[in-house]
């Protein structure tokens, strides 16, 4: 056992020093590298987007904690090699939010909303070197989900004016992509490729929307589970199993779900 103050309550610095500990200390800890526990920033993120979808604040403060101990472990182990440490961290986010900032740390003067990102991105690129629109296409991370980084990466085109006039042209673009699409379903190209373009341009209709895609495909994923779980509630009620149910069979509880549905609705 090692010397340490146990506490009623904890502070951020309590939890570099435990990190720096566990480090030293604990075997499991000690084998991690960046890329052994990269999966678990990942997941630990998201897992702090479902207690804001759930309005579950108290969960909300539990896995925001889980994101901070990424944030430390992984400072922790360039700190060991020398490369940073968390106060090179801070005085990194501090510095750029002052810098992308300039109507409230200087005398730039803005009128809305629409200025402040107009600042931000222009500020952006001279920060990060992007000289060029390519540049800054080509900056969206590519590790992000890719219905996010779509959108992203065409928000930077619409910029530069490489962009549809109205969701019109979004629309007969992605009727487009599907009849190529199945072409190369019937040997006419690469599916894969002719797919990936089709969900391209569906993104891009999801933008002139203002709709989040990936928060759109999110929620028809919830309302296909739960659909599928009145399907098989129905069909134990009936005495039935859905591996010896016909396709006909099971789309009629569907509809019947999406009934249910709609008369709740009002519709």
């Amino acid at each position: 056992m090692i010397h340490f103050e146990q506490k009623k309550n904890y502070k951020f610095n309590d939890l570099i020093e435990i990190m720096t500990i566990l480090r030293k200390e604990c075997m499991w800890d000690k084998e991690q590298t960046h890329e052994s526990i990269r999966r678990n920033f990942i997941e630990e993120t998201y897992e702090v987007i479902e207690a804001i979808d759930d309005e579950n604040s108290t969960l909300m403060c539990e896995e925001l904690g889980d994101v901070m101990l990424q944030v430390v472990f992984h400072t922790e182990i360039e700190k060991e090699k020398g490369s940073f440490n968390i106060d090179d961290v801070t005085d990194g986010i501090c510095k750029k939010l002052i810098y992308r900032h300039p109507h409230i740390f200087k005398d730039t003067e803005v009128s809305s909303t629409i200025d402040i990102l107009r600042n931000w991105e222009e500020l952006k690129k001279i920060e990060k070197g992007q000289k060029t629109a390519t540049d800054a296409v080509a900056s969206v991370a590519k590790s992000l989900p890719s219905l996010i980084r779509a959108e992203k990466i065409q928000s930077k085109a619409h910029k530069v004016g490489f962009d549809w006039n109205d969701i019109s042209g979004a629309i007969d673009k992605t009727k487009e992509e599907f009849y190529e699409l199945t072409q190369a379903i019937n040997g006419k190209g690469d599916p894969e490729e002719e797919l990936g373009d089709l969900l391209f341009s569906v993104v891009n209709i999801a933008r002139f929307l203002k709709v989040d895609s990936e928060g759109a495909l999110e929620k028809t994923c919830n309302k296909f589970i739960e659909r599928f779980s009145y399907i098989e509630k129905r069909a134990k009620a009936q005495g039935k199993e859905l591996q010896k149910m016909s396709l006909e069979e099971m789309d009629e509880l569907w509809n019947e779900k999406k009934d249910i549905e709609k008369s709740a609705k009002g519709e």
